[in-house]
């Protein structure tokens, strides 16, 4: 079962969120036809979006992430809400670059290493808040690391990975860790040295490493202090034909009558690839609202 756990280290003064996202990220691959490189990189995205959806107080709240690079993939969009519901899709889902030469996937290639990356909360509030910065590598884990560092100002640790063969994905996790004003320069080296030799968090999930574990290693901290039970997100997508309706009727009046000579229209939602039919009847009662 996938799950996120929160934990401190070093007396409070280090923070560490880690999650496996494995069957999430398996479910996406299956529901888009995901090439590998696509998966790994949707897969990143997601789980990155599963950790930043523990933040969220209320259950209506909401986090977009947007990847916008030039590479071929041609964008990743995930959403996350307070339930840690989520979902995500990606431009070109049959993308396919070059391994790297160690035999790794190029997510960078795929993404881009051009292009901005936007963190969008909808926090019930009049405007929702929009973080943005460049992208670095389009290997997504830097670019979420330069994106804490940038747009919100704190110095964070990032590691995203999904392991991926012929059968599906094996493994997929991540974790971020952030410190405390408090943290000493010893303990931030002690750190950085830790998380330097730590394994890829797919390879410690593959091994059935447990999160508390990778939690210890790659502090060194064995005294973790847990702050919650662990958290359980989920591929959902709350798209119903009410919705698909309003997209309709959004489009205007010209187009919306182009469509309507067609005879009728189908919808498909992005993040499930569900489909919507509109009879011609539903067009022009469609229409005949947008003239009232």
């Amino acid at each position: 079962m996938d799950t996120i756990q929160k934990f401190l280290a070093y007396n409070g003064k280090i923070r560490i969120i880690c999650a496996t996202t494995t069957n999430l990220v398996e479910e996406a691959r299956k529901l888009h036809n995901l090439s590998p490189v696509a998966t790994a990189a949707l897969g990143r995205t997601l789980t990155m979006g599963a950790i930043l959806g523990t933040t969220l107080k209320e259950e209506k709240d909401n986090i977009t992430i947007q990847i916008k690079g030039n590479g071929e993939i041609h964008g990743i969009t995930v959403v996350v809400d307070g339930n840690l519901h989520i979902k995500g899709y990606v431009g070109n889902p049959y993308v396919i670059t070059p391994n790297k030469e160690d035999g790794k996937l190029n997510v960078g290639e795929a993404v881009g290493k051009e292009g901005f990356l936007y963190v969008i909360k909808d926090l019930g509030l009049k405007e929702p808040y929009v973080g943005m910065s460049k992208l670095i590598t389009g290997e997504i884990a830097e670019d979420f690391a330069n994106y804490f560092y940038t747009s919100e100002q704190k110095g964070t640790a990032v590691a995203l990975g999904v392991l991926v063969d012929k059968n599906g994905v094996k493994s997929s996790g991540g974790y971020i860790i952030q410190a405390m004003p408090d943290a000493t320069e010893d303990e931030l080296f002690i750190l950085e040295q830790r998380i330097k030799e730590a394994e890829p968090i797919s390879s410690m999930l593959n091994q059935n490493w447990s999160l508390e574990d990778i939690a210890k290693d790659i502090t060194g901290d064995k005294d973790l202090v847990t702050l919650q039970t662990s958290l359980t997100p989920k591929y959902a997508c709350n798209c119903s034909k009410e919705k698909m309706k309003k997209a309709l009727f959004a489009i205007g009046k010209e187009e919306l009558k182009d469509i309507i000579e067609e005879g009728q229209a189908e919808l498909v939602c992005h993040f499930c690839n569900k489909k919507y039919q509109f009879k011609k009847e539903e067009l022009e009662e469609i229409l005949k609202q947008q003239m009232e």
